[in-house]
């Protein structure tokens, strides 16, 4: 077959090459690719088939032919029995999974009516302050009839109690519940900055929930190590990967430190990507991520289990993507966002609503996001074949570059110590930082283009209505908890926070005792204050 020559392709219109361009996270694209691109390129290297190693082309053999994506709408606003039934309502609309999003004092680990919590509860997501509320929050759902996500990390423990103990009640049992703990930790200090306790007790929560997991809840994820967030914070497609990767192995490094074998504990990983708006950068992230993760656990961990190979995860698309500008256009950015996630093989996906860069969205828009996935799924056609991009020149060649600089990442950050040295020197900070600046200094001299915000604008902007928590629902959940604390048996609360905190200061597995204190109604920030005496709390360095 001859080979087409890549030397500077002409315009025929205007005579002269085409001008350079790059992925938006920088990385170089050509005009044009060849088979000259992908070198000596070997299948069963670089691609396999689905379901083989190295997964590139994805985890299961038909993926989607078999069973779609879970369409997992994230979701969570004001109260408990709010929130209840907006999940009613999705899942009558044909959502397959829930994930719940909670509000800044408890991902904080502050009851409703703690001071610090004035004017944020229930905005940002569900108030959840004890078990009382994880019961109302489930209420008519049956727990091993659906799997759950939750997003909550620095008091990941607590919530994931409360839920066990909700499905205990159900008569359900722990091994037959099944979803997702974000419980992330290590991303925190990187990106989100919602840090409570120290790096080092911090990770001492996370391994006793993987440890948990392993040996009590099989259908269960005890962490969704989660770039999303990396992305948010201003990360090139390549930061995100490679950053979230190393999580990924600082994690493995402390489960394996604590005693158990690998494949006891791999299959059981799962990771949070973002869609980005760079259509074909993002599905070769996706492609890249699977074959980095399957030779990670093969080839640095030694793990027998194909299952330990594989690198299961969630996708949403980019909230930093949207747009207060032109509201409606986020829909058309979120349906390509929503596509390259699908082909590039995601296991479950939330889809944003056009409003959320504006409030938590409206019952109308979630409606939308989620029709966005369906459309997609029954009406586009993409599904009938697994991974129909693969053998793209442009694609592969864009896979294996995202690949390797992922590599050079791995290196540069064991070079410096590992994840947790980065941490405490500030790499992963200024990384982003830098990758941040770049960008928006691109955006304001218009060498990209934003529709609606540096090009294409409208004078004015539209009305778009909006989700409204009121104070109401503030003074209302305060006053439940400060009831509850009325009613409920005090010495049975004083006793096991005691054993709390004498657990805390040992070795033991702390789940244990987290799912006694929950059952005794012992709020989330009665815990959290135990364990703050104990663990103490995370002030972040100065890094210029």
């Amino acid at each position: 077959m001859a080979v087409r020559s890549k030397t500077s392709p002409k315009d025929s219109r205007a005579g002269q090459a085409p001008k350079p361009a790059s992925t938006i996270s920088g990385v170089p694209v050509e005009a044009l690719y060849t088979p000259e691109d992908l070198g000596s390129f070997r299948y069963d290297e670089k691609l396999g088939d689905p379901g083989e190693f190295p997964y590139t082309r994805g985890i299961y053999p038909s993926m989607y032919r078999g069973q779609l994506w879970t369409m997992r709408q994230f979701a969570g606003y004001g109260t408990a029995e709010e929130t209840n039934r907006r999940y009613k309502f999705l899942l009558s609309q044909g959502q397959t999974g829930l994930s719940v999003a909670f509000d800044m004092p408890t991902l904080m680990g502050y009851d409703s009516d703690a001071p610090v919590s004035e004017g944020e509860v229930g905005r940002c997501g569900v108030a959840i302050d004890s078990l009382q509320d994880m019961e109302d929050l489930f209420a008519g759902i049956r727990l091993d009839q659906i799997t759950t996500s939750m997003t909550i990390n620095s008091p990941a423990a607590i919530l994931w109690a409360m839920y066990i103990a909700v499905a205990e009640k159900q008569g359900v049992q722990p091994a037959q519940l099944g979803g997702t703990l974000q419980n992330d930790i290590l991303k925190e200090y990187i990106a989100q900055k919602e840090y409570i306790f120290p790096p080092a007790p911090s990770m001492r929560l996370v391994v006793d929930t993987i440890v948990f997991a392993s040996r009590h809840m099989p259908r269960w994820h005890a962490v969704s190590i989660s770039g999303y967030h990396i992305r948010e914070a201003g990360s090139t497609a390549v930061q995100e990967l490679a950053f979230t990767l190393a999580d990924g192995m600082a994690y493995v490094d402390a489960a394996i430190k604590a005693g158990l074998d690998v494949d006891e504990f791999a299959p059981r990983l799962s990771f949070f990507f973002n869609a980005h708006i760079d259509f074909f950068e993002e599905i070769a992230k996706y492609r890249a991520a699977r074959r980095l993760w399957a030779h990670i656990m093969r080839d640095r961990y030694h793990a027998k289990n194909p299952r330990s190979w594989m690198c299961r995860f969630h996708t949403q698309t980019a909230g930093c993507s949207l747009t207060g500008q032109q509201v409606e256009n986020n829909i058309s950015r979120t349906a390509f966002e929503a596509l390259s996630a699908v082909l590039g093989g995601t296991n479950s996906l939330h889809t944003n609503s056009m409003d959320e860069v504006l409030a938590l969205p409206t019952e109308k828009a979630a409606q939308v996001a989620l029709r966005t996935q369906q459309i997609i799924a029954h009406e586009t056609g993409v599904t009938n074949t697994v991974d129909p991009l693969a053998g793209s020149y442009f694609v592969e060649s864009l896979t294996d570059e995202i690949a390797r600089g992922a590599l050079d990442y791995f290196k540069r950050i064991d070079e410096q110590g590992g994840v947790l040295a980065c941490i405490e020197n500030g790499f992963f900070q200024r990384e982003i930082a830098d990758a941040a600046f770049r960008y928006e200094r691109e955006l304001e001299a218009q060498e990209r283009i934003v529709v609606g915000v540096n090009a294409y604008q409208e004078g004015t902007r539209a009305e778009v209505p909006t989700l409204k928590i009121g104070f109401e629902t503030e003074r209302a959940q305060a006053k439940k908890v400060r009831a509850l604390r009325e009613r409920r048996d005090g010495t049975s609360v004083r006793n096991r926070l005691t054993e709390l905190q004498a657990a805390a200061r040992g070795q033991d597995n702390l789940m244990p005792v987290l799912i006694d204190c929950v059952k005794a109604y012992v709020t989330e920030g009665e815990i959290m204050a135990t364990l703050k005496e104990v663990f103490g709390v995370y002030r972040e360095p100065t890094i210029l």
